[in-house]
């Protein structure tokens, strides 16, 4: 389904968790990152097409999720001839995409990348919000840019109880303290945990 220019239909997705992190996406097979996104097709709403998007890519339902915002108009990328099929050269232009910035109400062990037969990821992780740009394939970058810099008003504050962190100071520690910490500290350099950032299959 094309509009008058070319440009298919689209959904993005940025899921935030507690942290105010976002779900960042290995593409299966490659070494490419991206978030979740996918066509809408003929009769849904964005929105509708959202939900099934993540499910499909992530295996989350709507319960697992809460809706913050999302973007006011269609942002636009074009794909390069070659990235097109050539029976679609001419016609095909791009994708223009309405973005969703969702807070996970859920926990991580709700993600399911395998939740169809035709799975887009095959790793993910949490990342900070200003995701790195070169991470993802060049002719999306304005696009990312554009969706993250808009919704990034719309960022849940993140509530700090402690009321040295929020004013950039520590606590004094217990000299007890201090040495429970140098343990755990070594125990954290041990050569049995990973300095690999956490990612699920």
């Amino acid at each position: 389904m094309l509009d008058r220019d070319g440009f298919r239909p689209n959904v993005g997705i940025i899921l935030l968790n507690h942290r105010n992190e976002v779900f960042w996406g290995k593409r299966i097979r490659t070494h490419s990152w991206q978030f979740p996104q996918g066509g809408i097709n003929y009769g849904e709403t964005p929105e509708q097409a959202m939900f099934r998007e993540l499910h499909e890519e992530v295996g989350l339902v709507p319960d697992h999720v809460q809706i913050i915002a999302r973007t006011r108009d269609w942002l636009r990328y074009e794909v390069p001839d070659h990235f097109i099929r050539r029976d679609a050269r001419g016609h095909y232009r791009g994708q223009k995409q309405i973005w969703f910035l969702l807070q996970l109400m859920g926990r991580d062990s709700d993600m399911n990348l395998r939740a169809t037969n035709h799975p887009e990821f095959d790793a993910w992780r949490w990342n900070d919000y200003w995701v790195p740009l070169e991470a993802v394939i060049e002719f999306k970058r304005g696009v990312y840019e554009n969706a993250l810099t808009e919704l990034a008003r719309y960022l849940p504050r993140i509530n700090h109880h402690n009321r040295y962190l929020r004013g950039g100071m520590r606590p004094q520690q217990h000299r007890s303290d201090q040495g429970q910490q140098a343990e755990s500290a070594q125990e954290l350099q041990s050569p049995a945990s990973s300095s690999e950032p956490p990612t699920n299959p």
